[in-house]
């Protein structure tokens, strides 16, 4: 018989018992669905992952500054500026294959019009927006005499530029931080959120100069120290041992003696960010694994139905036996049927889940990534179940004998 003619017999079967056929299906259609689903989610995370990784630059280190203890108190990391300029510089000469560019941090309520905003000020060389890999979306950078001479001028972020201006340009305006006016000469474009979940566009940028001496003052403006140096290496350089060769010579500037502690930490982020985008892969491989034990114990639910179906058939089996029908055209017969159950429980299954992804993503606010591969994947997956847990029950119908099919009562 042709494939058409056992397609329609395959049809006709099934729509006789409509409602078992349809709860049969009902395992196929919830695990190709909650396959689409969990899959669309699982790559919506390894992709927001990735995009983190991207805003945040790659092939990182982060040096910042070592702790301070105060009466027995250690304060932690970042408590005594222990790094400086110097430092910086000292690495940009010694190793020309990595940029080094230190940044001081603190905050201040920065105010334009009507409008103010309290953010993160960091105080910045040229080298830092090459190391962090972020572009300007309008304006220009800091000139050579704005560097040397702490010129009063900024580059802000998205979410500052949003705050205070809304629709407003940015460029040009004065805004006044700390009481001190700053002329906005460029926006940064946006980055989205760290991996620690804080928004890194909600910050302004300007000459470390500028920083230390008008805006963040105190000791800091004494000393050339800064809290972080980031490091940038390139990409074919082996990161351990260039994280060794920072530490050594850091280590010899600041004096310090075989088995004494550093006086600062050194974070190897690439690594972090392999860690976390490899835990995603992960989640996304095991969310699919879960997912597809629904689509074994949908087959195994097809595999029961074919069974009940072939008993209850066995009259008509050994009929069509009785007037030519081969073994094969039996076989083919039964396997078309339980393929046909399972394709159409998965195409309904891509359906809903689809639609499921696509309403998860706009109610919860989730990253959902639904790819064509993982649809067909999912449409393969279905038609093998129905083929695999199909085949044990056609091959059994198949071999049944006519004489004593048509005896079976």
């Amino acid at each position: 018989m042709s494939l058409a003619s056992l397609l329609r017999l395959a049809l006709r079967a099934l729509a006789i018992n409509k409602l078992r056929s349809m709860l049969t299906m009902l395992g196929i259609i919830i695990g190709v669905g909650a396959v689409i689903v969990m899959v669309a989610v699982g790559a919506g995370a390894q992709a927001k992952v990735d995009e983190q990784i991207r805003a945040l630059g790659s092939n990182l280190l982060l040096l910042t500054s070592g702790a301070t203890t105060s009466g027995g108190v250690r304060m932690g990391f970042g408590s005594n500026l222990t790094l400086s300029e110097d430092d910086a510089a000292a690495l940009n000469r010694e190793m020309p294959e990595i940029v080094a560019a230190p940044a001081l941090r603190g905050s201040a309520q920065v105010v334009w019009g009507n409008s103010n905003w309290s953010t993160i000020i960091f105080g910045v060389t040229p080298e830092y927006l090459d190391v962090r890999q972020w572009a300007l979306a309008a304006g220009r950078v800091f000139e050579p005499s704005e560097m040397s001479g702490a010129g009063k001028v900024c580059l802000i972020g998205q979410s500052v530029a949003r705050q205070l201006f809304g629709n407003a340009d940015p460029l040009d305006q004065v805004i006044r931080i700390k009481r001190v006016p700053f002329t906005v000469i460029g926006v940064l474009e946006g980055k989205g959120q760290s991996l620690m979940g804080t928004d890194q566009d909600d910050l302004i940028l300007m000459p470390i100069s500028t920083a230390r001496k008008r805006v963040l003052g105190g000791n800091i403006a004494k000393l050339r120290s800064v809290g972080t140096i980031w490091v940038k290496m390139g990409d074919a350089q082996d990161s351990k041992a260039t994280e060794e060769q920072v530490r050594a010579l850091l280590r010899q500037r600041h004096r310090l003696q075989p088995g004494q502690d550093d006086d600062f930490s050194l974070r190897n982020l690439s690594e972090v960010m392999a860690a976390q985008e490899a835990s995603s892969r992960v989640l996304a491989i095991l969310l699919a694994a879960v997912a597809s034990v629904s689509l074994i114990v949908g087959g195994i639910g097809i595999m029961n139905i074919m069974l009940v179906s072939v008993t209850e058939r066995t009259r008509e089996i050994g009929l069509r036996m009785a007037v030519g029908a081969r073994t094969r055209d039996i076989l083919g017969q039964f396997l078309v049927e339980a393929v046909t159950l399972s394709l159409i429980g998965g195409l309904i299954g891509i359906a809903i889940g689809i639609g499921a992804s696509l309403a998860i993503g706009s109610l919860a606010g989730w990253r959902i990534l639904l790819s064509p591969e993982s649809i067909l994947l999912a449409a393969a997956f279905a038609f093998a179940i129905g083929v695999f847990f199909g085949f044990y029950p056609a091959r059994k119908a198949a071999r049944l004998n006519p004489v004593e099919a048509l005896r079976f009562e």
